[in-house]
């Protein structure tokens, strides 16, 4: 009996010794080494992917992002930039201004009472409170502090403004010198005051009623009662001179209404 039939197995008819081996292994060789190589080509391709796709975004976001830099936003081609004329005068943009003159809000009737015996005059309360007191100082010091106007209405200014003006042949602008345009006026805040040296009336509303008693007791003790005067010499609106003109500053209402509407400048100190 020869191998192949003690063997149990048919002879090898090509003689080939890889006929032993199951066709599914011999078709794929090296299987489970491919096996363990591909999750570790797939990782590496990931993190490879990874990375160039970060540096890509990068590179994409540095070029679309604006760049910030440390100038000042430019003005718009029309934006109609004014350069501040003489004396410093207010710009004609803001606070709506008009001929030098910066609006003011009329106050209501409820806030108003008389700083006179006939009741024509009349200042705010807080306004009205101090003034009598202050006249009642000056009073005490031999000098006679007397109230010319008081709170006046918008429609009170417009006659005062236009119907003067008219009479006395004055244009807008020289009416503006001596007057403000209705809407326009400090007095219609209830907060302002024209006054008078009782000893010397003819000085009334006139530039010279800077060598009375009464101003210069003013300048002298005004501040005390929270008064000040609102157009000295070369004034930052370029209002005419007016030394009967004082103004209530002494509570938070009356001092933001003044002070924030003017942006006050430094006055330039009287000659």
């Amino acid at each position: 009996m020869n191998k192949a039939g003690f063997s149990g197995k048919p002879p090898n008819s090509s003689g080939d010794p890889e006929d032993d081996i199951p066709v599914a292994l011999r078709d794929t060789p090296d299987v489970a080494s491919k096996l363990r190589i591909t999750p570790l080509v797939l990782l590496i391709g990931g993190i490879a992917g990874f990375i160039l796709l970060a540096v890509i975004s990068g590179f994409l976001f540095s070029i679309t992002t604006p760049k910030k830099t440390t100038d000042s936003p430019s003005l718009p081609a029309n934006s109609g930039t004014t350069t501040p004329g003489a004396g410093n005068s207010p710009n004609p943009q803001d606070n709506n201004v008009v001929l030098g003159h910066l609006a003011y809000p009329e106050a209501p009737e409820s806030e108003l009472t008389p700083i006179t015996a006939d009741g024509r005059i009349r200042m705010r309360k807080a306004a009205a409170e101090k003034f009598r007191a202050m006249t009642q100082a000056a009073r005490s010091a031999g000098v006679i502090i007397v109230p010319i106007s008081g709170f006046r209405s918008v429609k009170e200014q417009e006659q005062l403004f236009f119907e003067v003006g008219a009479q006395r042949n004055q244009t807008p602008a020289q009416r503006a010198a001596l007057s403000a345009p209705p809407g326009h006026s400090e007095h219609h805040t209830g907060y302002a005051v024209d006054v008078g040296d009782g000893a010397v009336p003819a000085t009334n509303l006139q530039a010279d009623f800077d060598q009375t008693k009464a101003f210069q007791w003013l300048q002298a003790n005004a501040a005390r009662f929270s008064f000040e005067m609102s157009f000295p010499k070369d004034n930052v609106q370029g209002v005419s001179y007016e030394p009967w003109h004082w103004r209530f500053v002494g509570d938070r209402t009356s001092l933001e209404m003044f002070y924030k509407a003017r942006n006050l400048k430094p006055v330039k100190p009287s000659p």
